[in-house]
């Protein structure tokens, strides 16, 4: 997968304007598809999940730092299209809101990060890195802006921050693993494991249905779909599990429907924020675990071929058999 990470940097004027309007457009366009389950809490529009946080930091691990102004413009635009008119306390917004995931791509490339996300220790870095530090930037700026201007009460900030920060980094947590995953699909192979897989997709819209919409909360019955997914398809299946398991919960929330249904707003967003949380853990970090173990087996496996090559030629005929065989015992 070619990545900003790796990847060298394309500077034709043409090509960088494409990205530019392309970035910009998709984080408009995630920022609206995000506000049609909008809360308005003390003057302050919050989301449980801002998509844009996820397609902002995955934009500039494709495409480079240098997308960052689509990045800012899309947050303007999101900002007129929520308040009607751009003002100062708008643009500081704005700029809280561009500036989270350049720091989330910063401290992402410090650490060696790798987008395949085939380690445990990228998948903790994304977590702690990318979405619990890096966010903390645009919940302070924007709550601190509505804070200064009056608009937000100070007995409500922490409240309001909190809700802020849960929203973008669920959606670096829930979004960006899976536009990971888009940047290396492939079509299937004939062998590949469709009867599973088909069960899989089918158990995933069933249970996070019943979970998220019966009133005797059930959201637990995510988890072992999760781990199956995780366990059997990696990041590929338990990415796109765990993002429309937080979909379904998130209009759940705002709908005030199901385990979420006579629920006060603070009860409903700290639910839903640690529900997300929990799910987007679960999926990032077990999918990680197996993909590294697997890639640390396959290692091992090529290293004793390849020894078993090097004594063959030391000694001919006298190479153990890899992998070797059981006894008659059956031991």
């Amino acid at each position: 997968m070619a990545t900003a990470l790796f990847a060298p940097d394309s500077r034709r004027p043409t090509a960088v304007a494409v990205q530019l309007v392309l970035t910009a457009a998709a984080y408009y366009g995630s920022a609206r598809l995000g506000l049609l389950r909008e809360v308005v809490a003390d003057g302050a529009v919050i989301t449980p999940l801002w998509l844009p946080t996820g397609v902002a930091l995955s934009s500039l691990l494709y495409l480079g730092l240098r997308v960052w102004p689509g990045i800012a413009i899309g947050a303007l635009l999101t900002i007129v299209t929520i308040g009607g008119a751009l003002t100062e306390a708008g643009v500081a917004i704005a700029a809280g809101d561009a500036l989270a995931p350049v720091c989330a791509f910063l401290l992402l490339r410090r650490v060696g990060f790798r987008p395949e996300l085939d380690r445990l220790r990228d998948g903790v870095s994304l977590v702690f890195l990318g979405a619990m530090v890096a966010m903390l930037v645009s919940a302070t700026i924007g709550c601190g802006t509505l804070a200064v201007t009056g608009e937000l009460p100070l007995r409500d900030f922490w409240a309001v921050w909190s809700a802020y920060w849960a929203g973008d980094a669920m959606g670096v947590l829930i979004v960006t693993p899976v536009l990971l995953v888009l940047a290396r699909f492939r079509l299937p192979r004939a062998t590949d494991r469709w009867l599973e897989a088909s069960a899989l997709a089918v158990a995933a819209i069933v249970v996070s249905l019943v979970a998220t919409r019966s009133t005797l909360t059930l959201l637990f019955l995510v988890f072992p779909l999760l781990i199956w997914a995780a366990l059997r398809f990696e990041l590929p299946g338990s990415a796109p599990c765990a993002c429309l398991a937080s979909v379904l919960a998130v209009l759940a929330a705002t709908g005030k429907e199901g385990p979420f249904r006579h629920r006060s707003l603070f009860e409903v967003t700290a639910n839903v924020a640690v529900f997300n949380g929990s799910v987007a853990l679960t999926a990032l970090l077990l999918a990680a675990i197996v993909t590294e173990q697997k890639n640390i087996r396959s290692k091992i496996e090529l290293a004793c071929l390849e020894l078993a090559d090097l004594v063959e030629q030391l000694a001919p005929g006298q190479v153990p058999v890899w992998p070797p065989a059981d006894d008659e015992s059956g031991r």
